[in-house]
Parts: structure tokens; C-alpha cells; sequence
């Protein structure tokens, strides 16, 4: 009714009192969040559905890793980093399992991106409480990559390399070495100098694990390992085939430097930094030589020993 001002909660007036601004949280919200997960990856799309239950199905089949990892089991890295550091350093994926909803910072998009770039990863989400039980708690921080177990060679695969290559054989044995990164830079080095191969036995010793890959720097896609039940018998069975047998320790008969069987086909055989060459193998040795050290140091490091004397070894055969 006209002129009725004095009717409760009438508005009077145009005018808007003050009001309570977003603080930058609406401009915050329209900045970008990276590049749009694949769909497997997506809460609510059918695929990221499919690959849930794919994962579980996947994780219900298979035991529990155990660490050091048995042969033929698969190994899990767990961790942003290691996650990242893996894929870029070319370590073989089967799988990697995402978090649901994760924090999808930069590592997390970087690590997504590897994983797609190659194109043979399966990319499958997984609740927390999944993963916790497939790393055994480890603080997985949402990310795990299954690694395939390696596929070993035969011993006398690598023989057969060098046949086909028309070389004289040259093949690193390794008795004890249990650090997964002396493996690696020692099969960087065989493929460095011109070896066809790497023998370790199966108890007390490496074997090719993600830290073995990485330290080899991709080296290990080319240079076979072989894994012996018996590392003695397949020092005997390599003499039988005319390879000299060449035992690296600190009281050695020789120097690298003086002994010409080092020039033909050979296996030269190196022990852990500590303990050096067990008894069986030292014995089975056909030479024993030690590489002279004007410095006075007691040992090397596996890794190091190996490189100088497959440096040598090339060295003599160009």
C-alpha cells in the first residue's frame, strides 16, 4: 500500500552496505593445477573405476614383498623420489599405483608424466590403507612402483655373447659383494670396456634390484647378469671352456700390470671389500693379482677395483 514505510524488513534504499571480501581465495582458485591426470587416475571415471578394482584384484593375488627381494618376486619402490628417480633413470615398471586423493603437487606431476611418456606402465589408484599393506607400512607417501622381477642369463649366455661378437670372452665373477650399487657400477663398467657379462651367486650376495638398475645408468638393458647357484662350479665350468680364472685380492702373486693372461679369454673374479675372495673361489683361482696402489690404501671399493682392471683389460686388447 502506498506510502506503508513503516512495514517491517521494507527496503528503503538502493544502497549496499559493506561486505566481506574473498581475500584473493577466488583468484587463487582460478590459477592452474598442471596438466589433467589420465582417466585411470580420475575419481569417478569409469577407467580410474576398472583400475581400482584391478588393483585390488592384483594385490589380493600377490604376497607380500619381502625385502632384498627373492628370486623371481617382484620388488616395490616406494616414495616420491625414489618413484621419480626410478622412472628417470629407465629402471623397467610394470605398474604404478597412485594414491587416491593425492596432493597433486609438481614430484606428483612429474612422476605421472614419466609413467605416461613411456606408454607401458599400467597407472592404477588405490586407497591409502591398500598401499600401506602392499609396502608392509613403509611411508609410501602415496606413490609405489612395481618393478618386474629381472630375467637372469645363463651362464653360458655369455659366452655365447662373446661368440657371437668373434671376441675373446670377458666376464666379471663377483663373490659376496651385497651392496646393490656395487652391482650396478660394476655392470656400467663391464659395458663401458667391452665385457659380456656379470656372474653372481644366489646366497649372500646382490642382485638386480632398482638400486642395482639405477647404478648401472640404463647399462643393465645391454649387459646380461647371470645368477649361479654355485659360483665355484661356474668358475670350473668357464675353465673348461679355456677361460683363465683371475682372482683379484690384496696378497696377490701378481699385479694386474705384469700378467699376460689377462689379455686373452678371462674371468676375472672380485670378493667384497671386506672379507675379499672366500676360500672355495680363491682356490678354484687360476692367478691371483693385485692392483698396485702407490698411495698406500689397504683396499678398494668392488666397483672401483673392477673399473681399473677392465680399464686395463680394454686397454691391452685395442
Amino acid at each position: 500500500m502506498a506510502g506503508n514505510s513503516q512495514r517491517r524488513n521494507r527496503r528503503t534504499s538502493n544502497k549496499k552496505g559493506a561486505q566481506v571480501g574473498s581475500g584473493g581465495k577466488r583468484r587463487r582458485g582460478l590459477e592452474g593445477k598442471g596438466p589433467t591426470p589420465p582417466a585411470s587416475a580420475r575419481k569417478g571415471h569409469k577407467k580410474n573405476r576398472v583400475a581400482n578394482a584391478q588393483a585390488k584384484q592384483a594385490a589380493a593375488r600377490r604376497p607380500a614383498p619381502r625385502r632384498g627381494g627373492a628370486k623371481g618376486t617382484s620388488e616395490m619402490v616406494v616414495g616420491r623420489n625414489p618413484v621419480y628417480e626410478a622412472l628417470r633413470d629407465g629402471v623397467p615398471a610394470v605398474t604404478l599405483y597412485v594414491q587416491q586423493y593425492i596432493d597433486n603437487d609438481e614430484r606428483v606431476r612429474d612422476v605421472l608424466k614419466l609413467a605416461g611418456d613411456r606408454g607401458t606402465i599400467n597407472l592404477m589408484e588405490a586407497p591409502r590403507p591398500e598401499l600401506d599393506r602392499m609396502t608392509n607400512g613403509l611411508n609410501h607417501q602415496g606413490l609405489v612402483l612395481q618393478v618386474p622381477p629381472y630375467e637372469y642369463a645363463h651362464p653360458d649366455d655369455l659366452l655365447a655373447a662373446a661368440d657371437d661378437a668373434h671376441e675373446d670372452p670377458l666376464i666379471v665373477a663377483l663373490d659376496g659383494v651385497t651392496d646393490p650399487r656395487n652391482l650396478g657400477a660394476i655392470v656400467r663398467s663391464v659395458s663401458a670396456f667391452g665385457g659380456h657379462g656379470v656372474v653372481v651367486p644366489e646366497r649372500r650376495a646382490a642382485g638386480m634390484t632398482a638400486g642395482a638398475w639405477k647404478s648401472s645408468a640404463g647399462t643393465a638393458a645391454r649387459t646380461p647378469v647371470s645368477r649361479v647357484t654355485n659360483l665355484t662350479r661356474a668358475l670350473e665350468g668357464y675353465q673348461k671352456a679355456g677361460l683363465t680364472v683371475v682372482g683379484l685380492a690384496a696378497d696377490g702373486e701378481h699385479t694386474v700390470e705384469d700378467l699376460e693372461e689377462l689379455d686373452g679369454p678371462v674371468v676375472i673374479v672380485i670378493g667384497s671389500e671386506g672379507k675379499g675372495l672366500g676360500r672355495l673361489v680363491g682356490e678354484t683361482c687360476d692367478y691371483r693379482v693385485r692392483i698396485s696402489m702407490p698411495g698406500g690404501a689397504e683396499s678398494l671399493n668392488a666397483g672401483v677395483a673392477a673399473g681399473i682392471v677392465l680399464y686395463e683389460v680394454a686397454r691391452r686388447r685395442a
